[in-house]
């Protein structure tokens, strides 16, 4: 489904190693030829893609991408050591006097995911909830009527630099704290292995990285798919960003803008994953 260029992978790791060398002293100004983008994992799929893409269109640029959670997108493009940084969340209150401009580039859901062979097959948010806080501690609690799965539950969360870690709190939490005692992964591909091999856990991962090794969880009787997102049907739903620092300028611009155009949102979104910034709007 995700098609990731080997020419894009080793532009991102040498990106990597320039800015870990340089001490990130990058301008946020991208150069005539070459534009660095960072910062979400989940992002990762529309952006490599695109930038392949790009690239190929514009002969002689350079579009170097890595993924190193939104959290740390948002800060490189605030101190200027990126020129676009990508989140799988919304702005904090205390990032929105950043100067930044946001950009929706994508819509997305946040599946609650367990291993196939977990009968548990629907929950509600506030079970989920309870789950995630520690609450709800075996997974006999929540099992449907007639099945019996007396089995601890084993809790797989996402590291705090994750934008997905902050929309789950946000949109299912509400307040609540995570149980302190759960596993906690740096990327969404770990998330899904560990769920995938483990009958006793959960965790929570983009829509688009929902392979077969997991199981969609069904919540509020609403399961999470492309068309329960694009109607909002879907409780746990969320927009997917490109942040700048003030309006897109030169080559950041033409990326966005790239990003935007119809030959991204209507086949490399979809075949991310994910759904195009026009999919529900009437």
């Amino acid at each position: 489904m995700k098609r990731i260029a080997v020419c894009v992978l080793a532009l991102t790791l040498t990106a990597a190693g320039v800015l870990a060398l340089s001490g990130c002293t990058r301008s946020s100004t991208a150069s005539a030829t070459q534009l660095t983008v960072t910062g979400s994992t989940t992002l990762l799929p529309i952006a490599e893609v695109a930038a392949e893409d790009f690239m190929s269109s514009n002969p002689g640029t350079r579009v170097l991408v890595s993924g190193v959670g939104s959290s740390a997108g948002i800060e490189s493009v605030a101190n200027g050591t990126c020129d676009i940084g990508t989140s799988s969340r919304e702005l904090k209150k205390e990032e929105l006097s950043l100067g930044l401009v946001d950009t929706p580039v994508a819509r997305d859901a946040i599946a609650v995911i367990v291993n196939p062979g977990n009968p548990v097959a629907s929950l509600t948010t506030s079970q989920v909830a309870d789950i995630f806080s520690g609450k709800v501690k075996n997974w006999s609690e929540v099992c449907p009527p007639g099945v019996t799965y007396d089995v601890p539950i084993g809790l797989v969360n996402r590291d705090e630099a994750s934008g997905t870690r902050q929309a789950f709190l946000d949109l299912v939490m509400k307040g609540r704290d995570f149980d302190p005692t759960a596993a906690v992964l740096p990327g969404t591909g770990q998330v899904r292995s560990v769920v995938g091999q483990s009958s006793s856990a959960v965790g929570y991962i983009s829509l688009g990285f929902v392979d077969p090794s997991v199981k969609a969880i069904v919540i509020d009787g609403v399961a999470p798919t492309p068309a329960t997102v694009a109607n909002k049907s879907y409780p746990v739903s969320r927009v997917l960003h490109f942040l700048t620092k003030g309006a897109p300028q030169g080559l950041a611009k033409q990326f966005v803008d790239f990003v935007l155009s119809s030959p991204i949102q209507d086949k490399v979104v979809p075949d991310a994953g994910f759904l195009p910034m026009s999919a529900g709007v009437k």
